[in-house]
């Protein structure tokens, strides 16, 4: 490593450790009025948003206990300079993770650094071999943080999507076997429990929690309803709707359950020759330029080494 990297370092591991020690003294530390108020109102929500939330078993679990009002600042930031808080809330519900906008913001946080500190240990392995210039190494660095941060948002979606695909796989089994259970004289809210309890799976968990809700004094079409909301999804609102209205005005339950499995499974069958489709284009793709090209090649060359022999 040159001298002129080493010192580039070193300065910024001392200036890092400077500006961490300067942060930490005592009367830069004035806590906010709501750092003074949120012991006070522990039982309303006010308090730690990490206690009790975050679990043990989490790899990130020292990191925010450790390092929690930063991350919640930076979180903050983030949130004002990004936006979006209802669509990310949105899309927590549709993924069924149980976190806040804040947390989800701080997972995000430590996505990027992560990332910022791969780039750096590349940066600082390449300078040392005398690769690139400590200019576009440091954009390299922020580049990358700014990609692990908007790559955890990018996951979130797959993760919407992942369930999603599942809720709709799951959803023909349950109605036939909620539409078993009514035919065999069960009442609606007795079936979705036998139901809830004898599937495994996203929709019997969110069945689980129709019922919870229902319980807790909630009427089983409001809750259904909710369901609906919660999930996004057209075919799931359509099934919720259907429940709702054969319990409001009498319509024959198990036929609407029946009618409704086996109009989600023409609709799956009509996405699956759907999909198939695109990718039978999408395989055009290898085949044009990869395996058209090497098969002209292997055609043409021995005529064309052929030619060359006659001409010479």
């Amino acid at each position: 490593m040159s001298p002129v990297v080493l010192g580039a370092v070193l300065g910024g591991v001392f200036g890092a450790g400077l500006l961490l020690v300067v942060r930490r003294l005592p009367f830069l530390r004035r806590p906010s009025v709501d750092d003074r108020v949120a012991p006070y109102l522990r039982d309303l929500g006010g308090a730690d948003v990490f206690l009790g939330v975050v679990d043990s078993n989490s790899p990130f679990y020292a990191i925010v206990r450790l390092f929690g009002p930063s991350l919640r600042a930076g979180a903050t930031r983030l949130e004002r300079l990004l936006g979006g808080a209802g669509s990310i809330r949105r899309r927590l519900s549709r993924a069924g993770i149980e976190r806040t906008v804040e947390e989800f913001r701080i997972e995000q946080l430590l996505w990027g650094t992560a990332c910022f500190g791969f780039a750096l240990v590349v940066s600082i392995v390449a300078l040392s071999f005398g690769v690139g210039n400590p200019v576009g190494m440091l954009l390299f660095c922020g580049l990358l943080g700014v990609l692990g941060v908007l790559a955890r948002d990018t996951y979130l979606t797959t993760q919407v999507r992942r369930r999603e695909r599942r809720l709709l796989a799951e959803l023909p089994t349950v109605a036939e076997l909620l539409a078993l259970s009514v035919a065999a004289g069960e009442g609606p809210a007795a079936a979705l429990d036998r139901v809830a309890r004898s599937c495994r799976g996203e929709l019997a968990e969110e069945l689980k929690r129709v019922l919870g809700e229902t319980r807790a004094g909630e009427t089983l079409v409001r809750a259904l309803d909710g369901l609906a909301d919660r999930t996004g999804l057209l075919a799931l609102s359509r099934f919720a709707d259907g429940l709702a209205v054969a319990l409001e005005r009498g319509t024959p339950l198990a036929d609407v359950l029946r009618a409704q499995a086996g109009d989600i499974r023409e609709a799956g069958r009509r996405e699956l020759i759907e999909s198939g489709a695109r990718r039978e284009v999408a395989m055009m793709i290898p085949v044009v330029f990869l395996v058209l090209p090497v098969t002209i090649a292997f055609a043409f060359y021995p005529g064309a080494v052929g030619i060359r022999l006659i001409a010479g």
